[in-house]
C-alpha cells in the first residue's frame, strides 16, 4: 500500500471545504491513517517546500501556508499518490477538471485549496515529516474487501 499526504490549505479550511475534500478521498476508497489539524511553522513549510527555495513565488508561498490552520492528512491505499492527485486536479484550477477538488472548488493557483504528493517517495517523506509513526494507524474498514483486491 502507497501513502500520500494530504494538505488542506489555508483557503480550504477557511472557506469550511476541509469536510468535502476529505470526504472525496473516503469516497474513492483512501483511507486514512493519520490527520491534524495545526498551523504549519515557518521551519516546517520552509522544509516542505524546500524544492521552490530560490523561486520568485517561494515566501508568498510560505506565508501562505503559514497563514491560517491546516488540516494534515495521511493516507494510504491501492496507488494512492497517483488516485490521490487525479482526485485533486491540476494544479492550476482552470485547467482542472470537473469533478474534481480544484476543477469544482476553485479558481486561481494561489489558492487552490490541497496539496498532494507529487511521487510515491515524496509521499513516504512527508508523511514522515508531519507525523510520528505512533500518530498512524494501521487498521482495516469493514469495507476494505470491496474496495482492494485480495492479495
Amino acid at each position: 500500500m502507497e501513502r500520500t499526504l494530504i494538505i488542506v490549505k489555508p483557503d480550504g479550511v477557511q472557506r469550511g471545504l476541509t469536510g468535502e475534500i476529505i470526504r472525496r478521498f473516503e469516497a474513492r476508497g483512501l483511507r486514512i491513517i493519520g490527520m491534524k489539524f495545526i498551523l504549519m511553522s515557518r521551519a516546517l513549510a520552509e522544509k516542505h517546500y524546500a524544492v521552490h527555495i530560490g523561486k520568485p513565488f517561494f515566501p508568498a508561498l510560505v506565508d501562505y501556508i503559514t497563514s491560517g490552520p491546516i488540516v494534515v492528512i495521511a493516507l494510504e491505499g491501492t496507488n494512492a499518490v497517483q488516485c490521490a492527485r487525479n482526485t485533486i486536479g491540476a494544479t492550476k484550477p482552470h485547467e482542472a477538471l470537473a469533478g474534481t477538488i480544484r476543477g469544482d472548488l476553485a479558481l486561481e493557483i494561489g489558492r487552490n485549496l490541497v496539496h498532494g504528493s507529487d511521487s510515491v517517495d515524496n509521499g513516504k517523506l512527508e508523511v514522515d515529516n508531519f507525523f510520528a509513526q505512533d500518530e498512524l494507524v494501521q487498521w482495516a474498514r469493514s469495507t476494505d474487501g470491496w474496495i482492494f483486491e485480495a492479495r
